[in-house]
């Protein structure tokens, strides 16, 4: 009897958990569109939002491939002190607060930062950071690690035994590509380059910050105007669904372009090449310092900066900032937990078409804007409660959306691992209900459900997004306080207050990652 009424509880929760997301991603557009009056074409700027919306997407995710390739290439073949410190670091700008790597990137990049300075001291002109290209540029530097990262993992997959049973065979590096790695990065490029288009489509902080005017205008922030100054929920609306309608149809795209590649199974190892040429090496690690320093060095201008900003300038207001930005992380990233560890149980029983449909929903959260899903929500709490007193309680929730798909995308493969290895034990002994997911299935799914708290509570604690729309006086986040020190011009304030982002977004994912990791089984 226990075993049939845990399944049937499981799918009930899993089916909550999917009409809540629903509810936060569709729902909340179908609620916009209800309190909205019959909507219009799109205008003139509209029209300019979407192109210059889609033209930066595009050059983003295209960059950050290109660029991944070689450089994930050179890491996986490449064997050098402070390897594993490389790939350590091409997790970070990942977990970076957007609006701390905006001002690492203006110090680096911006009209007084080095770059500027050293085109000076030779007669050149500064570089002007704002605009089509400053957005690029920001996307480039959180996107190509992750890229690269994926990269990695593809590579690492193909068998050590392929590789050298190819030097044997005496082939050319334009062979052992065409007939090895092409087959991997087949499968590989296109799911990167959805999920890179999808961030850079949503991306509203990067926008906002780096934009330069209405020439560099997003769709994310043609919402966010909509919203906020001229408050027109029809003109909100039909962009977001523009918005959703063009995410939508790039994954399924993406869907159709994958393709599945069987390398068969080896004996593990790394991959070594060693008939690499000398200019071959050559070129591997000068990219691997170019990428080191590209990513690195905004990092430490932050560092620096900020420790300066600190003993300079300490704001009054950066304290109470940064308890409610704590206060949002943890139940954003704590919700999230639950919504997924409920969900990637029951889809890890679903199969066929019900399990790719209940998939979906899960990761609708990328697609989504959270200005919509924000403004929805108080649409429909307004009759209830003033939404300016639930903002953090709303921003917490709506976080938790968001992050969701990443943190599905950890614990599947952990419950199908979990499945394969203590399935049947748990069976055999009858075990059910708590017992079983505490003495059996927790200690495996520990140390991914650890990793996916941390990420989704170093996201949370960095995003700029539905605060931005209904922060009460005195009731900012510390990324929106953050923005208003940069618009007021204090800007060593907003350096030392973007340091204690930094170091609580990093500690947090740290906390829970290593509490993740502490006596787990694997």
């Amino acid at each position: 009897m226990a075993r049939r009424t845990q399944p049937v509880i499981l799918r009930f929760a899993g089916l909550t958990a999917l009409l809540l997301v629903l509810g936060f991603t569709l729902g909340t557009a179908g609620a916009l569109f209800l309190a909205a009056e019959p909507g219009r074409g799109l205008a003139r700027s509209d029209w300019s939002a979407l192109r210059f919306t889609l033209v930066q997407a595009s050059l983003s995710a295209v960059i950050s491939v290109v660029v991944a390739v070689p450089l994930a290439r050179a890491l996986v073949r490449q064997s050098f002190p402070g390897r594993s410190l490389v790939l350590t670091l091409l997790g970070a700008p990942f977990l970076l607060p957007v609006i701390v790597a905006v001002l690492g990137l203006l110090a680096v990049w911006g009209r007084s930062g080095l770059v500027s300075t050293g085109l000076l001291a030779i007669g050149a002109e500064r570089i002007d950071i704002y605009g089509l290209w400053g957005v690029v540029l920001a996307h480039v530097f959180f996107n190509l690690p992750l890229v690269t990262r994926i990269l990695v993992q593809g590579w690492m997959a193909i068998p050590a035994e392929q590789f050298k049973l190819a030097e044997q065979l005496q082939f050319s590096p334009a062979d052992m590509f065409r007939h090895l790695e092409m087959q991997m990065l087949r499968q590989s490029l296109p799911g990167a380059f959805t999920l890179v288009f999808l961030l850079c489509m949503t991306s509203f902080a990067v926008a906002l910050a780096l934009g330069g005017g209405p020439r560099a205008t997003t769709l994310e922030l043609a919402i966010y105007q909509a919203l906020r100054f001229d408050f027109d929920l029809a003109h909100a609306a039909m962009l977001a669904g523009v918005q959703f309608g063009l995410c939508c149809l790039v994954a399924a795209v993406a869907m159709f372009l994958s393709l599945g590649v069987d390398f068969g199974a080896g004996l593990g190892g790394p991959v070594r090449h060693k008939s690499l040429r000398s200019s071959q090496t050559l070129m591997d690690r000068t990219l691997i310092v170019a990428a080191v320093a590209f990513l690195g060095l905004p990092l430490l201008m932050v560092v620096v900066r900020g420790i300066t900003g600190l003993i300079a300038d300490l704001p009054d207001g950066m304290g109470p900032a940064t308890l409610r930005s704590l206060g949002v992380a943890l139940i954003s990233a704590l919700v999230s937990l639950g919504f997924a560890l409920v969900l990637a149980a029951w889809l890890d029983r679903l199969r066929g078409p019900r399990r790719w449909g209940a998939e979906v929903i899960g990761y609708l959260g990328i697609a989504a804007s959270p200005f919509v899903m924000g403004t929805g929500l108080f649409i429909l709490l307004n009759p209830v409660i003033s939404p300016f007193s639930v903002s953090l309680p709303v921003t917490a929730a709506v976080n938790a959306v968001i992050s969701l798909p990443f943190s599905l995308r950890v614990l599947l493969p952990a419950f199908a691992q979990l499945r394969q290895s203590h399935g049947r034990l748990g069976d055999s002994l009858g075990m059910s209900g708590w017992s079983r997911f505490r003495l059996i299935s927790w200690p495996v799914l520990r140390r991914p459900a650890g990793f996916a708290t941390g990420l989704a509570a170093a996201l949370s604690m960095g995003d700029l997004g539905v605060i931005a729309l209904f922060a009460p006086t005195r009731g900012e986040t510390l990324p929106l306080y953050i923005y208003s020190l940069m618009g007021a011009y204090r800007m060593e304030a907003a350096a030392g207050a973007a340091l204690v982002l930094l170091v609580s977004s990093l500690a947090l994912f740290w906390l829970f990652d290593r509490g993740g990791r502490l006596n787990a089984a694997v």
